[in-house]
């Protein structure tokens, strides 16, 4: 009977943290009610900033012209392809300084020093090393991504816990055993903090590896409302980067709370 009292009791607070994810649209929802009333009083003329509902019809007939999908499609790629591979080479460079002192000392300062250029920065020096491919495109996402993982993988070995180390060399499990069951489980929480911070980095730098001569995209859909004096092409395109890099967050953050609950 105390079992199931208990479970009686437990019932609501589940159904609670079952919705609690609707508590992230509440901010959004009322920002989007005051960007109409601001738009219907005239504090924003529609050339500046047209409606909300202006916006959602133009992202709805590019849709259903099937012009959107196609620009969705081809920013996903890229990004996708840029976060894997600026996510593997900063677990490998992470990986490296945080097990040896010396590669750190040589390349930390180096890396510390080039997640300080802007995006922006990259693009004339990639069109003259990539030409103006998809190459150049997906090398300046990967760099976006690159160095949250690197950072944070770097320091996650480098604070694992002495004491898992001792019990390691006790057991003299070897050191490729030990980095596979000591420490690397121990950084994987930060690792996974790096992860989700690349990916966050690799949806703003995308919008700049788009304006490398790119005649699809997100990013190209940016510029090119720009160009047309489109405001509702413009305002559509920040909201499916808003919408899209989310989605890719929310993505990291469910596994990054299975894997770390495991």
């Amino acid at each position: 009977m105390a079992t199931v009292r208990k479970r009686a009791l437990r019932r609501p607070e589940l159904d609670l943290d079952r919705f609690r994810w609707l508590l992230g649209l509440v901010v959004p929802a009322i920002l989007v009610v005051l960007w109409h009333v601001l738009v219907t009083v005239g504090v924003f003329a529609p050339h500046q900033l047209p409606g909300p509902l202006t916006v959602a019809t133009t992202l709805y007939s590019m849709a259903v012209a099937g012009e959107l999908t196609g620009h969705v499609a081809i920013t996903l790629q890229r990004v996708a392809a840029g976060i894997l591979l600026g996510v593997s080479v900063g677990i490998l460079f992470g990986a490296v300084t945080g097990l040896y002192g010396l590669a750190h000392d040589l390349l930390d300062p180096l890396f510390q020093s080039t997640k300080n250029i802007p995006s922006l920065a990259w693009v004339p020096l990639f069109l003259l090393w990539f030409g103006i491919g998809e190459g150049a495109k997906v090398t300046l996402i990967a760099l976006g991504a690159f160095f949250p993982v690197y950072l944070n993988f770097s320091t996650g070995i480098k604070e694992v816990d002495r004491d898992l180390l001792e019990v390691a060399e006790v057991y003299d499990i070897g050191r490729l055993e030990s980095l596979r069951r000591v420490v690397v489980p121990a950084a994987l929480p930060s690792l996974l903090v790096g992860i989700r911070g690349g990916v966050g980095l690799a949806w703003m730098f995308v919008v700049a590896a788009e304006l490398i001569a790119a005649s699809q995209g997100i990013g190209f859909l940016l510029s090119d409302g720009r160009v047309m004096s489109r405001p509702d092409v413009i305002v559509g395109s920040i909201l499916l980067f808003a919408f899209f890099g989310n989605l890719s967050d929310l993505a990291v953050k469910g596994v990054q709370r299975r894997v770390v609950d495991w």
